[in-house]
């Protein structure tokens, strides 16, 4: 029987097939995204850079995210994924990006905003989605889902366009 393929491996191959380039913007994954993709091979044809913006001034800094939108919505919104997305991917001249932004515990969450609340942003040749997820379990354990997720949503939409 064959082996299944890794999600990675699968985004891996999809960009490569149309000759596009991947960045990723991570807050609370830390660059958990990146590492899981460079852990294919050959991934370096359709991978050269990726950020990891944990503070707000590294948001606005490396990727544009306006002061103005973190001030008014924060960091974990729906608001913030969008532009961490659309920057990443302006900054690496990349036709794909992944961006997060969530509170991966086990402190920082609010009742507006629990613990476990993540924003995935998925942009693909100038498309961006975004969608809110409520994960559980320990600080790695939430960021670990939040990695899978995340490149689980790209893979869907490189396949699905």
């Amino acid at each position: 029987m064959p082996e299944k393929r890794k999600t990675e491996e699968k985004i891996v191959d999809k960009l490569k097939e149309k000759g596009w380039h991947l960045t990723c913007a991570e807050s609370c994954t830390g660059g958990m995204i990146a590492s899981m993709l460079v852990d294919v091979s050959g991934v370096s044809a359709v991978f050269e850079e990726g950020y990891v913006t944990y503070s707000n001034t590294a948001k606005h800094k490396l990727l544009g995210v306006s002061e103005e939108t973190l001030q008014t919505y924060g960091a974990v919104s729906r608001q913030v994924a969008e532009q961490m997305a659309q920057g990443a991917a302006r900054q690496a001249s990349a036709q794909a990006a992944i961006a997060v932004t969530g509170i991966a515990g086990p402190e920082g969450g609010t009742p507006s905003k629990p613990v476990g609340l993540v924003y995935i942003s998925c942009f693909v040749e100038g498309k961006v989605t975004v969608t809110e997820h409520h994960f559980a379990g320990s600080r790695m354990e939430i960021r670990k889902q939040t990695a899978r997720e995340a490149l689980s949503q790209l893979c869907r939409h490189l396949y699905n366009e």
